[in-house]
């Protein structure tokens, strides 16, 4: 996968209590450390439930679009990589507010 994700983790972002807070800071700092267009690297955690794996997967629609999952300890939870083409930091947030809409996922 790719080497230029400098692996921003979403948690990280301050966002004072407001989505667009949060998304501004957010795509400032996508800026900031990606280069764009590129591959990027997402990654989520799933109650290990088919059909809410299925619906992640399903946002990522691009051809060049691979996935790894792991299975945790416990077996309840999947831990999903996703790496995907995107050509800005716009995609990157239209993405994660894609998945956002998916009950009981984690985003990293």
């Amino acid at each position: 996968m790719s080497e230029l994700n400098n692996n921003i983790n979403i948690q990280d972002i301050e966002d004072g209590n407001n989505q667009q807070d949060f998304y501004t800071n957010f795509k400032e700092k996508l800026i900031a450390v990606e280069q764009f267009p590129s591959l990027y690297k997402f990654k989520f955690i799933v109650k290990a439930d088919l059909e809410k794996i299925e619906q992640v997967k399903q946002v990522f629609t691009h051809a060049s679009t691979k996935y790894a999952e792991k299975e945790s300890s416990g077996g309840k939870y999947k831990s999903i990589t996703v790496e995907t083409f995107v050509n800005n930091a716009d995609e990157v947030i239209d993405y994660y507010k894609q998945v956002s809409t998916i009950e009981s996922v984690i985003m990293l």
